[in-house]
């Protein structure tokens, strides 16, 4: 076990000169375990190809795309808003794999069983696939697609009840180290220290109440409330009541609503 985790650290990525070193390594193993093309993206919200430090496709350099793969995670934008894998990323942070008969999962998939699958092989490009999310601060969500190689291949269960836990593993590293290297230099808020009651009134604010239905629930003055609020958009650097909620639930400081 300690060999392969440290095989698997190989495929961190340190420095953005090692992006295209790790993606090899990240490639080399997973052909090791099984005849699987990579698909990785770390940001579903924008479907950006992955890229080395020269500002090549990694699917095209490194591994090893035909023009099928190209149009699946290239040359599709629908790819983003239609395909129920991307769909299942932003409910589910355990790895999974799926075809047009269902979700398969180790644990529950109760949030996936609402997604809709007809017509699963036009709507995602593939026969099969196994997928890893990798959720990432600041709520981004990266994901990291295995699919085979043979595109008529239909059933995963065997790879997928044997190296799961490996296959998320992987995608948690080389995904998580690449938005570290490769998105650096976004503004962070300076101060993000928030008091008890900027907490308490943005979490009822999250909940649809304005500031008077939160000043009765707090026993304090709209006023009060309004001007607990307004210091938190100051201390987060956002512009509006809806934009102060989002990055404080960003940021883990409240809880949205299910």
């Amino acid at each position: 076990m300690r060999e392969e985790l440290k095989e698997i650290d190989r495929f961190r990525i340190r420095s953005r000169e090692g992006v295209r070193r790790a993606a090899e390594a990240f490639r080399s193993y997973i052909e090791s375990i099984d005849d699987l093309v990579i698909g990785a993206c770390h940001n579903v919200a924008t479907m950006e190809p992955m890229r080395s430090q020269n500002g090549g496709l990694l699917g095209d350099e490194v591994f090893g795309w035909t023009e099928r793969e190209r149009q699946i995670w290239v040359r599709n934008p629908k790819v983003v808003l239609d395909s129920p894998l991307i769909s299942a990323c932003r409910y589910e942070a355990d790895i999974f794999w799926a075809n047009t008969d269902g979700f398969h999962s180790k644990t529950t998939t109760q949030y996936l069983d609402y997604i809709d699958l007809s017509n699963f092989e036009r709507r995602t490009g593939v026969k099969s696939a196994i997928v890893a999310p990798v959720h990432l601060p600041m709520g981004n969500i990266g994901v990291v697609f295995y699919t085979p190689r043979d595109p008529k291949r239909r059933d995963l269960s065997d790879i997928f009840d044997t190296y799961n836990d490996l296959l998320s593993m992987c995608a948690r590293i080389f995904v998580s180290s690449y938005a570290r290297v490769q998105c650096h230099g976004r503004d962070l808020p300076s101060r993000l220290k928030l008091s008890a009651k900027e907490v308490e009134c943005l979490q009822w604010a999250a909940y649809g109440k304005t500031d008077a239905e939160i000043g009765i629930i707090m026993s304090r003055s709209p006023s009060t409330i309004r001007f607990h609020i307004q210091n938190v958009s100051q201390k987060l650097d956002t512009v509006n009541r809806g934009q102060t909620i989002y990055k404080a639930a960003q940021l883990g400081f409240i809880g949205l609503v299910n």
